[in-house]
């Protein structure tokens, strides 16, 4: 997977903690949705809609599509950087991420998620995104 081309695009920089760790004394696997959430977080921040200003504005945005492809595993205090870029926003939200070692900037994790937005008020899924997502990406 080459890098993504978008113009939103955030990172988060991390340090695996033991309690992470398995019994093989790598990483879990599960652990890494909570770093990508973390750069998730981030960057929905950075264009002002995050959660609390989801649920403001009406609209629930659950996951609905996962994807993690695990190159190299991750490490005891390895310090990583987890890049989330925007790179779908019109009928749904999909954002890729990239896990990358600080130190050697090599590429050991990538992935996407994809969510919809959701009416708060009758629970049904929205077949494109609302206009204060639009707004808040400046393209409304």
């Amino acid at each position: 997977m080459k890098t993504p081309q978008s113009r939103w695009q955030k990172s988060v920089t991390l340090k695996i903690p033991f309690h992470d760790l398995d019994p093989m004394e790598i990483c879990w696997h599960g652990h890494y949705v909570r770093y990508f959430e973390l750069a998730r977080v981030a960057l929905l921040q950075s264009i002002g809609y995050d959660y609390p200003k989801m649920r403001a504005s009406g609209y629930a945005w659950p996951v609905i599509e996962l994807f993690i492809r695990y190159a190299q595993p991750l490490h005891y205090q390895q310090e990583i950087e987890v890049r989330a870029f925007l790179t779908e926003w019109e009928n749904r939200l999909k954002i890729a991420y990239q896990v990358l070692d600080r130190a050697t900037e090599k590429r050991l994790t990538y992935g996407h998620t994809v969510q919809v937005a959701v009416d708060m008020r009758n629970r049904e899924m929205r077949l494109e995104s609302p206009v204060i997502l639009l707004e808040r990406l400046g393209l409304k």
